[in-house]
């Protein structure tokens, strides 16, 4: 991979404009990007200082559904104990709920979250590498 390659990860919903202002609430996100109605797409992309971005798309005239499986994740992983509680304390204002994690390991010095369509975000409370 070449250094500096940004990656977006693209998700489907059903709830477009929820599910990205509680990316913006919970995780900092913000609109960098948006478009409506290209080829039937709506979506909204973005965070300003991360390498990746994450996208939120709808189809117009489709039902994305929810997500296939419970270990469907994004994790973050946040090495300040202050910042990673505070993250998690927004995460929860956000609306993102709180869940026991499908596998185990993810509650070792983390929280699992999930979200309106069943997919979860887990915050770890540690740096990578690890």
């Amino acid at each position: 991979m070449i250094p500096h390659t940004t990656i977006r990860i693209t998700r489907p919903t059903d709830n477009l404009e929820k599910i990205a202002r509680m990316y913006m609430d919970g995780l900092g996100f913000q609109e960098l990007g948006s478009f409506n109605d290209h080829q039937g797409f709506d979506g909204i992309i973005g965070h300003p200082q991360q390498v990746y971005h994450l996208e939120f798309t709808h189809h117009r005239g489709t039902t994305a559904g929810n997500t296939p499986t419970q270990d469907n994740l994004l994790v973050f992983y946040i090495g300040d104990k202050n910042e990673w509680e505070k993250s998690c304390a927004q995460m929860i204002a956000a609306g993102f709920t709180p869940v026991k994690p499908y596998n185990s390991y993810w509650d070792f010095e983390g929280k699992t979250f999930e979200y309106l369509d069943g997919y979860r975000v887990v915050l770890q409370c540690r740096h990578w590498p690890l």
